[in-house]
């Protein structure tokens, strides 16, 4: 690697230096930025495969969301609907344990190590779901554990994070931030859609007795998980190389070189990092994926509730109206990347923040008209008690929930044993698709505008633990979202559950306000930059 020097010197023999934008300004306050062709290649080659590590990482999950519940009765009938809810949480959980661990081996060896290790443990995790089958008995809980190591693999995502934090400059950050963001987004939406794909092989599918593997719909998604998995660690291996560059893009020293480092001493690490802004920020970051998590999480019993659809239309409808908004969010990513470089990232949060607010403000019941009761299966007025399991049950596993045996028509309507549909206005239909557009265009706006503050801030300290924290606290809020639907909609109904997350969002909003001049980038606060929309 060529090594910036503090004069106006030429990078080695052989080798054309490549001076990052704003040269001319930098060269004139006394900065080089030296970069050859070969390592600016290198760097983007290595930044462009962790764009890959998150998109696999987020079709991992994704991919056998819609089958997991058919799949559980198959090979164990005697599982229950709150268990599922355990598999589905088991994931996030998996990847909140796992996200400072390999973060903090992040810090210290070389980040090859880490992302070769989860990914593996991915793909053997993959490996384990598609065999879940053959055991005689406890079927569910190799599925669980299956799920869990998912997860665990998925707490690579502070490592990628951390890395492109590392090998970017603070002109480049935002930028690769939000294309980290919509790869992670747009792995979401493909996942269910290989899904679809794959259910043509069938239910029964095809059968290798050598090897015991059944390749059927359920198996086929995480068997093609799992190869996608192995690629990535090929690519690893092959092109991926390690890369740090300080705020202004300077090539520095780093820990997690391997034989080859840099000779220049990392200066600019010299200073604290301000832990009041960093706390803010995993506090912003967690209030943001909670809300996106109840508004995912409630969309299928809202629109029961309000709108009389049944089971089926509730998914397939809220189906389409969530990838609207995935595709939405991907189209925001690449326009906030824009929009960042006039306003700066702090204005865009604030921004980004009161479109929350405002899309589900929208959403609390304001006019006259009740929502359609459903009489049927009426026992008594009580609303029946949440066991603590039933509570992580996410709103798919509505889909597969048998209908009672006396009954050849579903029920549709607002429950009367949820007391307050029977004084509760509903909410038209216009309202939830305003209210579905706004947040789909808030939340990716936060999200993105988080991760960069947040890696802006750590500057050009070490940041694996740091991102581990701020992933944890995401896969968190993942975990507690399906809990505020179950413990609060259901029984409160829409107006408390939408009130509350108004005032979560205005106590963000505040806290936002109150740490606004602290949310600057680590080279701003101790004067190495001026603070040009940072």
């Amino acid at each position: 690697m060529a090594a910036a020097v503090s004069g106006p010197e030429v990078a080695a023999e052989g080798q054309e230096p490549l001076l990052r934008p704003g040269e001319a300004d930098e060269e004139d306050s006394g900065r080089d930025v030296v970069e050859t062709q070969e390592h600016y290649k290198s760097r983007w080659r290595s930044i462009w495969i962790m764009y890959l590590t998150m998109f696999l990482s987020s079709v991992g999950f994704s991919i056998v969301i819609m089958s997991v519940w058919p799949y559980l009765q198959k090979i164990d009938p005697t599982a229950d609907a709150s268990f599922l809810g355990w598999i589905i949480a088991s994931y996030s959980i998996g990847q909140m344990v796992a996200s400072p661990l390999f973060g903090l081996w992040s810090n210290y060896r070389p980040r090859r190590e880490p992302l070769v290790i989860s990914t593996a443990i991915s793909v053997a995790a993959n490996c384990l779901y598609a065999y879940v089958h053959v055991p005689h008995s406890h079927n569910r809980y190799y599925m669980l554990a299956a799920r869990a190591l998912v997860g665990f693999g998925a707490g690579n995502v502070a490592v990628v994070r951390s890395y492109i934090a590392g090998a970017t400059s603070l002109m480049e950050r935002t930028s690769t931030m939000a294309n980290t963001s919509a790869c992670q987004a747009v792995g979401f939406i493909l996942g269910p859609v290989f899904q679809t794909c794959f259910t043509l092989i069938g239910e029964e599918g095809i059968t290798w007795k050598l090897v015991q593997l059944q390749l059927n719909m359920y198996t086929a998604p995480v068997l093609f998980a799992a190869l996608l998995g192995v690629i990535n660690i090929i690519l690893f291996f092959s092109i991926f190389r390690e890369h740090q560059v300080d705020d202004m893009g300077r090539q520095c020293k780093s820990v997690n070189f391997e034989g080859e480092e840099s000779n220049i001493p990392d200066q600019d690490a010299e200073g604290n990092i301000d832990h009041v802004a960093v706390v803010a920020i995993n506090f912003l970051f967690f209030v943001i994926l909670f809300v996106f998590a109840v508004f995912e999480t409630i969309a299928t019993p809202l629109t029961m509730d309000m709108y009389s659809w049944t089971r089926k239309e509730a998914v397939f409808y809220n189906g389409i109206i969530l990838s609207m908004v995935g595709i939405e969010s991907v189209i925001v990513f690449m326009v906030v990347k824009m929009l960042s470089k006039k306003t700066g990232e702090r204005a865009i949060l604030h921004g980004g923040l009161l479109i929350v607010l405002v899309g589900f403000f929208i959403l609390l019941p304001w006019g006259k008209k009740l929502p359609n009761i459903q009489w049927q299966e009426i026992k008594n007025n009580s609303i029946p008690r949440t066991a603590a399991t039933e509570m992580l049950m996410p709103f798919w596993s509505l889909q597969a929930t048998p209908l009672p045996s006396n009954h050849t028509v579903e029920p549709v309507g607002c429950p009367v044993t949820q007391s307050w549909c029977l004084n509760t206005p509903m909410i038209y239909l216009a309202q939830y698709i305003s209210s579905d557009i706004l947040i789909g265009l808030g939340y990716p706006v936060c999200n993105v505008m988080s991760y960069t503050l947040y890696s802006k801030i750590l500057g050009p300290k070490p940041q694996g633990v740091y991102m581990g924290w701020l992933t944890a606290s995401g896969s968190g809020a993942r975990i507690l979202g399906p809990v505020f639907v179950s413990q609060i909609y259901t029984r409160l109904g829409p107006r408390w559950a939408f009130s509350l997350i108004c005032g979560v969002v205005v106590v963000s909003l505040l806290l936002l306000e109150i740490v606004y001049k602290r949310l600057i980038a680590f080279s701003v606060r101790y004067g190495r930059m001026q603070e040009e929309n940072c």
